[in-house]
């Protein structure tokens, strides 16, 4: 289970270019050392890979998430309007969800993401009502549509 449980999101991610694929893995491994006893959701949607991780089983509990896209990758917060951003590196209009956009580890500030981790992290646990529903360490895949969009690698 958790960090280990890795086969799945690594089918999910095989279309994509390789730098995209480490970025995406080195995100989803700073995330599972700072949080082993969340529970990663995997959608494996239209024209992104995106996973996230929750204090539960539902999405309406996630606190951060990564989306793989053809030539880039999302960390971002699913209430993101609700945590601070005093260095305002979040990116995003929505009511709700903020982001940074990467193409590269050296552009991720690990030490300002952790921060707001923890703030994220305190948000979403309030959100649980029952606490019944709190599950630990597990990868589930929640989506996995027949029909995708994706890069080809090398470019065709």
């Amino acid at each position: 289970m958790s960090k280990t449980d890795d086969k799945e999101l690594l089918r999910f991610l095989q279309p994509y270019p390789p730098e995209v694929i480490e970025l995406a893995i080195t995100l989803r491994n700073f995330v599972w050392d700072a949080y082993p006893t969340a529970n990663e959701l995997i959608y494996d949607n239209y024209n992104a890979v995106a996973f996230g991780w929750s204090l539960t089983d539902r999405l309406s509990h996630t606190f951060c998430s990564i989306a793989a896209f053809s030539d880039f990758v999302h960390f971002g917060f699913y209430y993101g309007t609700q945590i601070a951003d005093p260095e305002k590196k979040l990116l995003g209009k929505g009511n709700q969800y903020r982001y940074l956009k990467l193409r590269s580890e050296k552009e991720f500030p690990k030490a300002y993401i952790k921060k707001l981790l923890k703030e994220a992290y305190a948000n979403s646990l309030a959100k649980v009502k029952d606490k019944s529903e709190l599950k630990k360490g597990l990868t589930i895949v929640k989506c996995s549509l027949a029909k995708k969009q994706r890069p080809v690698k090398g470019g065709k």
